[in-house]
């Protein structure tokens, strides 16, 4: 049988009415919509055809009309398409449960939602019923106008792009043309029920596409109560508490077709066969991102992220290219350093005998027992580094700014220009409606509208702080811990050496005990650090719920300053620790400072010779690659071995026999807070290729690679394991964008001191310049180390075999400082070399930061952050909506004076009649 269109209506119900006794099943749903279609024609009032005419699909015979394909995203009539999906089973508070739905349902209906029910009989596990809902052309019309959504009301005239030189070069990496634009390019205007023939509606059915549909039926969800109306309890409102209550199990819209194979019906757009062939796979990672398409799919804000992903990935590659550069000096120059050279010289650093590093269980050893880590440290610690470190500074601008252009962009090409405002006054979330009972009248729209009191502000937040405070303690008492640990364990790994003249504190082959400290404590720390942020999630949840912001907006951005906070303390603070705290309060020999006091025997730690840079470098290596493999396993590996099962037998059971909407539901589900994560794991991770990236030049290249697999991993993840998101609009990342800013200014800070404190850069130049007599670094471990007299060491900083390691020509011990040697007047205080070293490194840190902030300011102010050619298309449409509606209005009132006219002269000759009339009976 056809699909009804608006042509010859009244021939077609004539039809319809004269065969309604023969029609059953299909015949009768098909009567009924055309009946639902027929109604909203007279409420739309401008003709346009609502169904457009299809045919009986070629290859659908009549054993399959008897047994239809249940891999479809249509009602049973095939015509009315499913906008979403609830399912539920029985079970033993299955009379309360089923009272709810009931309600439920029929405020739904009464919303001008259609449902359709497949029994539980109908699927697979025999205990699953699954209510299938469809929006109408008036309701989507309706909720549409209040949303404000943009829609077509006319074909853009500008071309999508200018003529690149050297093009063919970027074809390998390009996608087919109908992939990268799957739909034409309009300008668009909000929707006005009332304007329809304003708007470029070809088909009523397929003229808001799916995404938005599942939006529209979603907010009817979420504030649809389930009580009855004598009842009036606002409690009991929305799917969300209907899903907690175990009412229903899952909500979800549906997937348009399997993933890897294309939907037999020809309605169907197949987009998430395509986003899985030309995006999904990992063999794609070259490609470039079909972003239009995801928008289409998923929704502005899912779109947003993964432009945001990608583009970051982008800038990556010249960050990673100028750090692999700066390794590959360090690699090349190895021969050129002095200072190694002079450290596993045996008649240099085989003669020099350092101070113990702990009490009593470390005992006096050679400094050529440092030689690798030495030649390690120079890798990444060199003069190329400095270069690398103020790269770095005004590539996170260079970043930053080229983002923003991208991002305004394709704001005006998603149509999100205006959404701001939309958002704060249309999104308002439905628990601040349901548990805010207080009403006021806002001033602007002059309507009552839900508010949190003051009283009731001030002490949610109160609550809220406190509790982050005390979890931010909670870490820094762990990172205490850690201290301590590293401490106490160092004792422990130097007092496995029983002989200190043989390869002195040598652990194995290569690993000494500040090393093994180092990895070991590195090691723990990574595991607290899981084991916090599994907890403090589900807090910051708690607390934010228990806050009730008004807008989704505003629940994000507090929750991503929650977050971020924390997770800023609990990752970083451990580099913190490093970079700029070990090794700078360790005192002297005799006068040695203690973590809680000299009562708790914890001597604070010292850097290698070498410096602590290559300790820094250890802990950002493992807590960053370890963060990003745990990551990489969580997202991939343990989904995949999670749905493998589901999978198979998603793709053994024919389409006829296992339902589209049974595939999805077996599916993970997308949670609001699934794009989260994800933008916090990028964000944590560009804290740590900026704020530390000077002690580790590689660490650009290990994001890089990381990122290419995160694209792929995350775009596997969204159309093969989770059931399809709401689609939801957002204008940007968010409150994210001000926390990058912020990394960024941190990062010029944090790099300069890394290089001022913590590399030996600045104690190198000042030697090679003003204290080298032979204009060379040779000489500079010697310059670099203090004397201190051994007789002088009191007996509880003694090595408790001291008798064993040296003869009676042995009177002193070296340690690493700028202080006077025993004997001199001003014996064991700072040189005036510690001084001038302490000048450099701060005139050093003053400059560098000028330099990188002065450059950071000029690039910001010379790009702007609107392209030029997006400023013109948004004034041109601006101007084309303002010319397309007073044309719009000019027509509708010269239709409307018209309609006027002919009426009174209608009037004025059936008065004139009636006259006549009266006039012929008298006579």
């Amino acid at each position: 049988m056809r699909r009804i269109t608006g042509k010859a209506k009244d021939e077609t119900l004539i039809e319809l009415q004269g065969t309604n006794d023969s029609l059953t099943g299909d015949g009768l749903a098909v009567l009924t919509a055309y009946k639902i279609n027929e109604h909203t024609d007279e409420n739309g009032g401008n003709g346009v055809n609502s169904l457009s005419e299809r045919e009986t699909l070629p290859g659908h015979t009549e054993t399959e009309k008897l047994q239809p394909n249940k891999d479809t995203v249509f009602f049973r009539d095939g015509v009315r398409r499913i906008d979403f999906v609830l399912s539920y089973v029985d079970d033993k508070d299955g009379e309360k449960k089923q009272e709810r739905r009931r309600e439920f349902e029929a405020n739904l209906e009464k919303a001008g939602l259609e449902l359709e029910t497949e029994d539980k009989s109908d699927s697979k596990d025999q205990k699953t019923y699954f209510l299938k809902i469809h929006a109408p052309w008036d309701v989507l019309a309706t909720y549409a106008d209040v949303l404000k959504i943009k829609v077509p009301f006319k074909a853009s005239d500008i071309p999508h792009g200018k003529d690149v030189p050297l093009e063919w070069l970027s074809h390998p990496f390009r996608l087919p043309e109908h992939i990268m634009y799957p739909q034409p390019d309009y300008f668009t205007f909000p929707f006005d029920k009332r304007k329809t023939d304003f708007f470029l509606i070809n088909d009523k059915e397929t003229f808001f596409p799916p995404s938005t549909r599942n939006r529209i039926v979603y907010y009817i969800l979420a504030r649809c109560p389930y009580y009855k109306e004598e009842g009036q309890d606002r409690e009991k409102t929305g799917i969300k508490r209907l899903l907690s209550n175990g009412t229903y199990t899952a909500a979800f819209p549906l997937h348009d077709c399997r993933y890897w194979k294309r939907a037999r019906d020809a309605e169907c757009e197949s987009e998430r066969f395509n986003l899985y062939t030309h995006w999904a796979r990992f063999l794609c990672f070259y490609k470039e991102q079909p972003l239009n398409l995801i928008r289409k799919y998923y929704g502005e804000k899912i779109g947003i992220y993964f432009a945001w992903l990608g583009f970051y990935t982008e800038m990556l590659f010249f960050a990673a290219v100028m750090g692999f550069i700066c390794f590959t000096y360090g690699v090349l120059s190895y021969d050129d350093n002095i200072s190694s050279k002079e450290i596993c010289d045996a008649s240099i650093g085989g003669s020099i005998v350092m101070c113990p590093l702990c009490d009593k269980k470390c005992s006096f050893w050679k400094l050529n027992s440092t030689c690798l880590s030495s030649w390690q440290s120079h890798l990444f610690d060199n003069e190329g580094t400095v270069f690398f470190a103020i790269f770095m500074g005004i590539w996170v601008t260079l970043f930053l700014e080229f983002w923003k252009r991208r991002q305004a962009r394709l704001e005006y090409e998603w149509d999100l220009v205006d959404f701001e405002e939309e958002q704060q006054q249309l999104q308002i979330r439905p628990e601040f409606e349901i548990r805010c009972t207080n009403r006021r009248l806002n001033k602007i729209t002059q309507e009552m509208e839900p508010y949190l009191p003051t009283t009731s502000k001030c002490a949610r937040f109160c609550l809220s702080a406190t509790t982050v405070i005390f979890w931010i303690s909670l870490i820094l008492a762990c990172i205490i811990g850690v201290i301590a640990y590293r401490l106490a364990v160092y004792a422990a790994f130097a007092s496995i050496i029983k002989n200190p003249m043989r390869k002195i504190q040598v652990v194995g082959r290569f690993i000494t005990p500040q090393l093994a400290t180092s990895v070991t404590a590195s090691c723990i720390n990574f595991v607290i650090i899981m084991i916090l942020n599994f907890f403090y999630e589900r807090v910051a949840v708690w607390i934010t719920d228990m806050e009730i912001p008004k807008t989704h907006l505003e629940y994000e951005n507090r929750l991503t300053m929650k977050m971020f906070l924390f997770q800023f303390v609990n990752y970083y603070s451990s580099c913190f620790y490093v970079a700029f705290f070990k090794g700078k309060f360790v005192g002297f020999p005799g006068e040695y400072s203690y973590m809680f006091g000299k009562w708790s025997k914890l001597r604070n730690e010292e850097c290698d010779p070498g410096g602590c840079l290559i300790e820094l470098t250890t802990q950002l290596v493992i807590v960053m690659a370890g963060k990003q493999l745990w990551g990489n396993i969580q997202e991939a590996l343990l989904p995949l071995m999670r749905n493998w099962w589901s999978s198979r037998k998603g793709r053994h059971h024919p389409e006829n026999h296992y339902s589209r909407w049974e595939q999805d539901n077996v599916l993970q589900n997308f949670g609001q807070l699934g794009l989260f994560y994800e933008y916090l794991e990028m964000v944590v991770q560009f804290g740590f290729i900026t704020l530390f990236v000077a002690s580790f030049p590689l660490a650009p290249v290990l994001a890089l690679f990381n990122n290419i697999l995160e694209i792929r991993v995350d775009a596997w993840k969204f159309t093969t394991q989770f059931r399809r998101p709401v689609a939801s609009k957002a204008r940007n990342i968010g409150a994210w964008q001000e926390i990058l800013n912020a990394v960024a200014i941190l990062s010029v800070v944090t790099n300069a001191f890394i290089m001022a404190f913590t590399s030996d850069m600045i104690p190198r130049m000042v030697y090679l310049y003003a204290y080298s007599k032979e204009g060379s670094m040779w000489g500079y471990v010697n310059n670099s180390l203090s004397v201190y007299n051994i007789s002088q060491i009191p007996d509880p900083n003694m090595p408790e075999e001291q008798a064993n390691w040296f003869d009676n020509s042995t009177a002193n011990c070296r340690y690493r400082d700028y202080r006077y040697p025993p004997g001199h007047h001003r014996e064991y205080t700072h040189t005036m070399q510690f001084w001038h070293i302490l000048a450099a490194k701060m005139a050093f840190i003053i400059i560098m930061e000028h330099v990188v902030f002065l450059v950071k300011f000029f690039v910001a102010w010379m790009i702007p952050d609107v392209p030029s050619d997006v400023k013109a298309r948004i004034k041109r449409e601006r101007y084309l909506i303002q010319e397309y509606l007073h044309n719009y209005e000019v027509e509708r009132l010269k239709l409307q004076l018209s309609a006027s006219f002919v009426t009174e002269a209608f009037t004025e000759m059936s008065t004139e009649l009636d006259k006549h009339e009266v006039l012929s009976e008298c006579l």
